[in-house]
């Protein structure tokens, strides 16, 4: 009698459906009798980290899988979907932004885009640094630099995207926000950030304008039939409608191929430049010896002044998250492996051009190159009779095309804020005629500012100074709260001291920056640009 109702019991249980973990073991479906189909943790699907949209949509899943009854998205509580959650449904306009809208990025773009942005006309100063360092210390101090730079921008890289909560860091802010706290990056990060966007278009519509005139003068000569030329703000204003013109693209990746011209260009005027000036020879009367000021406090400040131009000769790591927001990404598959990719071949070139233009240069002007100017100056001041008039010009030509194309790239974060506005007060992405407006407002409000502030650059030392940890400090300073290395670490003893060194190098620049205006002095002369 007793083993009866348990031999019941057994076939009841036997016979009764059994109901399937929630794990990764999908129930069979009723219809057929199939092997149990596995499916991927549900993480897999739904992490925004993990989608070409930064929104939570399944990318990836097969739409003929049999019908799963437990939804998928029962994960535990510490799970990165719970985590991740938080971060899509405060940011859900990221898929109207021109950063984030398009997420079809490649290793190939994002070399393009970091080439674009990580050479420019700063680094045709490079030779003036070794005016006060001289040969040894200036190829010290240049490679140093380089190999800085080079490692916080794999920090960057590292860092944008989370594997423990899903989340992309999609913006530079964003990642500084996410260490510091929102207060305090808006206090030590928004004005470098804003600089280094909008500052470095101002910069590039007046060196934009000045080699249009320059471009001008070189192909006409004296030929020209125009009685009354343009002024320099004519020019500017000229530069201006084509940058703006073609800042109508949409978002930052369908401006790829204006930052693969503006690299093309960016490598043809600096190889093209040193290439011509070593091919004349030396100057006569050369000299290599270091410039000594008389006292002992101007020589400090010089060495100073030295070390920020080869500083900052390397720019674009402000823009390295943005550019790598524009890639999808997956578990198998993160967007780090190819964004580190493109950024070796980006810096492998751009190693080719600064070192060859710093010692060539160096080494065909010695202490005569001017300081205003640098390399460019030098050829048109030294060589405007000896080298043939189209090859000048085409030189202008290619940092004329740079510029505009750069002046795309830096501007598009801007672009992306602006809009942020709009989207995050009416829940829609802008309207194509808000765009249009958006970017001629800026655009020509950058021109208003270059004619306006024409002696800006004299007190570009100054705010580069403070705009210098964007670069080389807090990159190691948000790995060290993100990644949280074990203390005393190897890592963690590499990322504090390069972090306090740029924030005491930044600092010092700054001091030094300062002193420059007060001793030189700067000629306040408002819409008179040179």
């Amino acid at each position: 009698m007793g083993d009866r109702p348990t031999h019941q019991d057994a076939e009841s249980i036997s016979s009764a459906p059994i109901t399937p973990r929630p794990a990764s073991v999908a129930p069979t479906p009723p219809v057929a009798q199939t092997p149990p189909i596995v499916s991927l943790p549900p993480s897999q699907f739904h992490s925004p980290s993990l989608t070409r949209s930064p929104l939570l949509t399944p990318g990836g899943t097969n739409r003929k899988t049999p019908r799963i009854r437990t939804p998928r998205f029962i994960t535990p509580l510490g799970s990165p979907l719970r985590k991740a959650m938080k971060l899509t449904k405060l940011d859900p306009q990221d898929a109207w932004l021109p950063i984030t809208e398009s997420r079809n990025g490649n290793a190939y773009y994002a070399a393009y885009h970091t080439l674009c942005s990580g050479i420019g006309i700063q680094a045709l100063v490079l030779p003036v640094a070794f005016t006060i360092l001289g040969w040894s210390w200036g190829v010290i101090g240049l490679s140093l630099a380089f190999i800085w730079q080079l490692y916080t921008l794999y920090l960057l890289v590292q860092l944008h995207e989370s594997p423990q909560d899903g989340i992309r860091y999609s913006r530079y802010m964003q990642l500084a926000s996410a260490t510091f706290g929102e207060k305090m990056s808006k206090l030590i990060a928004a004005f470098p950030i804003m600089y280094l966007s909008g500052g470095t278009c101002v910069a590039l519509i007046v060196i934009g304008g000045s080699t249009l005139k320059m471009f001008y003068n070189t192909v006409c000569g004296g030929t020209c039939s125009n009685l009354k030329p343009l002024t320099s703000a004519e020019w500017y204003l000229v530069f201006t409608c084509a940058a703006v013109l073609l800042s109508q693209l949409p978002n930052l990746n369908s401006i790829a191929g204006v930052s693969l011209v503006g690299s093309l260009t960016a490598v043809g005027y600096c190889t093209a430049i040193w290439v011509v000036s070593v091919k004349e020879g030396r100057m006569p009367n050369v000299s290599y010896d270091p410039i000594r000021a008389k006292t002992q406090v101007e020589r400090v400040f010089d060495v100073l002044n030295a070390l920020g131009i080869i500083a900052f000769a390397f720019r674009g790591h402000n823009l390295i998250l943005e550019i790598q927001a524009t890639m999808p990404s997956s578990e198998k598959h993160p967007s780090s492996i190819p964004m580190w990719k493109g950024v070796k071949v980006a810096y492998t070139i751009v190693a080719m051009c600064l070192f060859p233009l710093a010692i060539g240069g160096y080494w065909a002007y010695g202490h005569m190159i001017p300081s205003e100017g640098g390399m460019l100056s030098a050829l048109l001041m030294f060589h405007s009779r000896d080298v043939a008039r189209s090859v000048l010009g085409l030189i202008s030509l290619l940092v004329i095309i740079n510029a505009v194309s750069s002046f795309q790239l830096y501007g598009m974060p801007m672009f992306d804020d602006m809009e942020s506005h709009y989207t995050k007060k009416f829940k829609k992405p802008a309207p194509w005629w808000l765009r249009v407006i958006i970017r001629a407002m800026f655009g020509y409000g950058c021109f208003f500012v270059a004619v306006a502030i024409p002696f800006l650059g004299s007190v570009a030392g100054l705010v580069g100074g403070i705009s210098l940890p964007v670069t080389l400090a807090y990159p190691c300073f948000m790995w060290l709260k993100m990644k949280k290395p074990k203390t005393y670490s190897p890592m963690w003893f590499l990322n504090w001291t390069l972090g306090l060194l740029g924030m005491g190098l930044s600092t010092i620049l700054s001091i030094a920056g300062v002193y420059v205006v007060i001793d030189t002095g700067v000629q306040v002369s408002f819409f008179k640009p040179h």
